[in-house]
């Protein structure tokens, strides 16, 4: 038996590996602190789930449009205009399963045979794999912790070819917490308006930063930017909805037909009465949301600030999502080794770095409680020591 190409060159999610090793580990009775998932340890807000259960009840069982419910889509809509300064209407909505299926869906649909998307590292680590399953080639800049994790204009434009379709960005990103000024995305703008660059912008963490820090949707900066922008966002990390598998983009009216297109001969519509939960998160309080983030945020400081203070670590404070990402690099070991010798010898589990496209790093989430975020790192600083 031979499977296509296509699938013999994806890598498995590390991610996902390791919080299943974690996990299976606790059903063994093992005491394990894990900062692997990306995923907000809070319940999903009551009025979105009310809102669910409701529509269950009233028969909302069926078939939707493949984009998404047209209510839905005008809620999204008008989320846009008030936070972002998007006026996407709502025939250029498409409503997926996830901010990751909308970004597989916008690839698909722009990206082809040959063609490169360039993808500073470190990464979110589905995006090489998902150029590489539309047949393209990622192009990949390692930044730095002097830019705090981010790609200067002129990193960007050195990256290019005549071959470049697409640029990514990810702001507040995964795995390293970092946000993009205004300046920082007009100047990255500038050079895909020079030579008509593709902007695939994930916004999927836009309502967690901190230290007053703005978040800014580079599409929103002018029309010409706007043209060229497909931007992605969703309900699973603001509204601790992950398993709900809800995300949406926005994307100038070529793109979404085009991305309509595919999703309505792959997934369809989303759930339906899921889809009525998305709608009470976007047009219900929102107190919920900050009292998440409030919370994330205590977090942030107490891993960030203890981290900083064992020997030969270093770490960028981040201003975004739930994540820390760590340089380990002093003590000799690469990623991989780092993390599997504190999972097996300290019951601790991170992610290693070169998950997504840096071994120098480790990534720590803050999306559990702060009691385990103390225990684990007692048993971080422990195993450090020891090395």
């Amino acid at each position: 038996m031979s499977l296509a190409q296509r699938a013999t060159i994806l890598t498995p999610s590390l991610t996902l590996g390791i919080d299943s090793k974690a996990k299976a580990m606790k059903a063994e009775g093992i005491d394990v602190c894990s900062f692997a998932a990306g995923e907000p340890d809070f319940d999903t807000p009551d009025h979105i789930k009310q809102a669910c259960i409701s529509a269950i009840n009233a028969g909302m069982t069926k078939y939707t449009p493949s984009a998404g419910i047209p209510e839905l889509r005008q809620a999204i809509s008008q989320k846009f205009k008030a936070e972002n300064n998007l006026d996407y209407p709502a025939g250029q909505i498409i409503v997926s399963n996830g901010a990751k299926h909308s970004c597989l869906n916008a690839i698909l649909a722009c990206v082809g045979e040959g063609d490169e998307v360039i993808i500073p590292a470190p990464y979110w680590l589905s995006y090489p794999e998902m150029v590489r399953l539309a047949g393209g080639e990622p192009v990949i800049v390692q930044t730095t912790e002097e830019n705090g994790w981010k790609m200067t204009a002129d990193e960007f434009q050195d990256a290019m070819s005549p071959r470049t379709k697409m640029v990514i960005l990810n702001s507040p990103g995964n795995p390293t917490g970092a946000v993009y000024t205004e300046a920082e995305l007009r100047a990255i703008g500038e050079v895909a308006l020079g030579e008509d660059i593709l902007i695939l912008s994930d916004e999927i963490y836009e309502k967690l930063t901190y230290d007053d820090v703005k978040h800014v949707s580079i599409a929103s900066l002018s029309k010409e930017l706007y043209n060229l922008t497909i931007t992605i966002n969703g309900f699973s990390k603001a509204y601790a909805m992950t398993g709900w598998r809800l995300g949406y983009l926005g994307a100038p009216e070529p793109i979404a037909k085009a991305i309509d297109a595919i999703q309505s001969h792959s997934t369809s519509g989303c759930t339906s009465f899921a889809q009525k939960g998305a709608l009470a998160a976007l047009t219900g309080d929102q107190s919920a949301v900050e009292d998440m983030r409030a919370e994330f945020d205590i977090r942030r400081q107490y891993m960030a600030d203890r981290l900083s203070k064992i020997p030969k670590i270093s770490v960028v404070m981040p201003q975004g999502a739930f994540y820390v990402l760590a340089n380990i690099s002093a003590f000799g070991l690469n990623s991989t080794n780092f993390c599997d010798r504190l999972l097996s010898k300290h019951h601790v589990a991170i992610v290693p770095g070169i998950a997504f496209g840096d071994d120098r790093t480790v990534r720590l989430s803050y999306a559990t409680s702060l009691d385990i975020i103390k225990k684990g790192l007692d048993r971080i600083e422990e195993f450090c020591k020891s090395l």
